[in-house]
């Protein structure tokens, strides 16, 4: 323990040493911080969260230096799958104390992961939007919402409260019941699972008979054993005489009960089952809508780049038409980008580019003008590769190879990560009987390729060529 006013170490003595200024009321705030801290500590030993960050808080209060407690306060929050304010508790406490402290170890284990603080990120977004779902009385969106928060942060104790109180509003006290009991493995002693769950079992459990009861009937029976069996007989019971109205009486009750069953059983369990078709279609809904949405920040991510590739060009072809006039191609390249933007027209795309192919060098040409051609270049390739390769296969089995090599060689062309296209041009030059081209084109199928089958196929194929069969 160290001096407030000096920072030295304090002896056994009700004042400082070195300063000599008085300590014991300072030395009485430590001792009841470090207490609460280690009531903390024990709590969180056996699950009980909510009670140790209690406690914790409590340290903090009597001296929010405690360091030890900031960063057990922020692992408790982060099993609670509070994230958020675990590393607030974390980030404070690597403030006070920027040496030596586990907190950053902390920090860094969350911020490595770049993939689990964006699902952190969303299952926040996520719960909030349930939240006011809630509050707009839309119960199933929010049942979707806090589904897909779970799915992301299992932990996270507020999502799962929120989502038994929904099912237990829904009556669906079974679905109540296991959220609840999850929510109890994380934190055992949460004053408000408790509170649900009890609201939970008293619906679940029937109602016991009272012993004085119990005993009543007791008493309204004999029991006596004959032979191996004990038979119990009930006194003061005498067999009603049967009639005919009281048989019609009878079996018009059990008509009525029938009814009653059916109508309280099976009725809702067929408003269950439409009830949970319609949330499987929202939830599919919502799963393509999420998906959409994916696509198109993609695409808006693709046009920006292509616009800046432009702009870049743009700029480089002012430079160059000062010194040496008009570039027409360069005209032909932000235009063939432009239409692409705007139309998302593939095969438009492909002839302008072949175009410009035709008419220029790209080795010769700038770097702005080779960047933009290679990325409208990257995205129409794959798609025309594919429709190329599908034409290609055709004539190949149609024998056709030399409209199949043409096919072929604009499939490479347009997507060099194409493996099967590359092979399969091989293959058509070995049907043909060029054998040379044949075994140059296996040969970059295993040098490109190396580990695919289809490099197996290409070694097998380039021997029985180099061999002569």
């Amino acid at each position: 323990m160290f001096c407030y006013e000096c920072g030295r170490t304090l002896s056994k003595h009700d004042f400082c040493t070195a300063c000599g200024a008085d300590v014991r009321l300072y030395k009485k705030i430590i001792h009841v911080s470090n207490m609460y801290y280690n009531e903390g500590l024990e709590k969180a030993v056996v699950r009980d969260l909510t009670g140790a960050a209690e406690s914790l808080r409590q340290s903090l209060k009597f001296n929010k230096s405690n360091i030890e407690a900031r960063n057990l306060l922020g692992l408790v929050y982060f099993e609670m799958g509070e994230v958020m304010s675990a590393l607030s508790q974390w980030v404070l406490s690597k403030n006070m104390q920027p040496e030596k402290n586990i907190a950053d170890d902390y920090i860094d284990k969350v911020q490595s992961n770049v993939g689990r603080l964006a699902s952190i990120n969303q299952s926040i977004k996520k719960y909030n939007q349930a939240l006011v779902y809630c509050h707009q009385d839309s119960k199933d969106l929010a049942v979707i919402q806090l589904k897909k928060v779970l799915s992301l942060n299992p932990r996270f104790v507020r999502a799962h409260q929120l989502l038994a109180l929904l099912y237990i509003d829904g009556e669906e006290w079974e679905r109540a019941e296991r959220e609840l009991r999850k929510c109890m493995k994380i934190d055992r002693n949460n004053a408000q699972t408790l509170r649900y769950l009890k609201v939970v079992e008293d619906m679940l459990t029937p109602e016991e008979p009272t012993r004085q009861s119990a005993k009543h009937k007791k008493d309204e029976a004999v029991r006596y054993r004959s032979e191996n069996e004990i038979i119990i007989q009930p006194l003061n019971v005498k067999e009603p005489k049967r009639s005919g109205v009281s048989t019609l009486l009878n079996m018009g009750i059990g008509i009525i009960i029938g009814l009653a069953v059916t109508y309280f059983l099976l009725v809702p369990a067929a408003e269950q089952a439409v009830r949970t078709e319609d949330q499987d279609r929202i939830t599919a809904i919502s799963n393509e809508a999420d998906a959409k949405t994916v696509r198109i920040q993609e695409l808006e991510g693709q046009i920006s780049g292509l616009n800046e590739s432009m702009q870049g060009l743009r700029q480089q072809m002012e430079e160059l038409e000062a010194d040496e006039g008009p570039l027409p191609f360069y005209d032909k390249l932000l235009l063939a980008a432009a239409s692409y933007v705007e139309t998302k027209d593939v095969a438009a795309a492909a002839a302008n580019l072949e175009e410009i192919a035709a008419e220029v060098q790209l080795e010769e040409m700038s770097e702005g003008f080779q960047t933009l051609y290679g990325r409208i270049l990257g995205e129409v390739g794959p798609e025309l590769a594919s429709q190329f390769y599908n034409e290609g296969y055709s004539s190949f089995k149609a024998g056709r190879y030399d409209e199949a090599v043409e096919l072929f060689t604009k499939v490479v062309y347009y997507d060099p990560e194409h493996v099967r296209g590359l092979y399969t041009l091989g293959r058509t030059y070995e049907e043909s009987g060029d054998s040379e081209n044949a075994i140059l084109c296996f040969d970059k199928v295993i040098e490109l390729f190396p580990g695919t089958e289809y490099a197996g196929y290409a070694q097998t194929r380039r021997g029985n060529l180099a061999a002569g069969n």
